[in-house]
């Protein structure tokens, strides 16, 4: 019965999390960017807006500049710019992805668990 409750509860939430956007999945990546200190750049001229579009969207690039890595993160459909970041800022991006993850597994068990009431005396609906 439990493992019921549990199960239902785990299928709600994976099925609201399935309901975002593509906007708001990228926009929810863009905040742990600038939370780890990337820099954005707005493709806000010809050249730049063509460099934008040489990089794969929402997915990111390392390149390596004067002997050190540079991250970058191209958003053509939400800010129409470029995330950059540095060996330091990625680290952070990464800590950041980890911390957030905790908190959805962390929300996740608590709902599982909030279904742990019992319903013994007024029985099964």
């Amino acid at each position: 019965m439990k493992k019921l409750i549990a199960f239902c509860a785990l299928a709600g939430l994976l099925a609201f999390a399935g309901c975002a956007t593509q906007q708001q999945l990228v926009g929810q990546k863009e905040d742990l960017l600038a939370a780890a200190g990337f820099q954005i750049r707005i493709a806000d001229s010809p050249h730049r807006l063509a460099a934008m579009r040489s990089l794969p969207p929402n997915k990111f690039v390392t390149r390596v500049v004067n002997g050190q890595p540079v991250y970058m993160y191209a958003d053509p459909l939400v800010c129409r710019c470029v995330y950059f970041g540095t060996q330091q800022n990625w680290a952070a991006y990464r800590q950041e992805v980890f911390a957030q993850q905790l908190a959805d597994e962390a929300q996740m068990t608590a709902l599982m668990y909030q279904n742990d009431w019992d319903l013994g005396p007024w029985g099964w609906p």
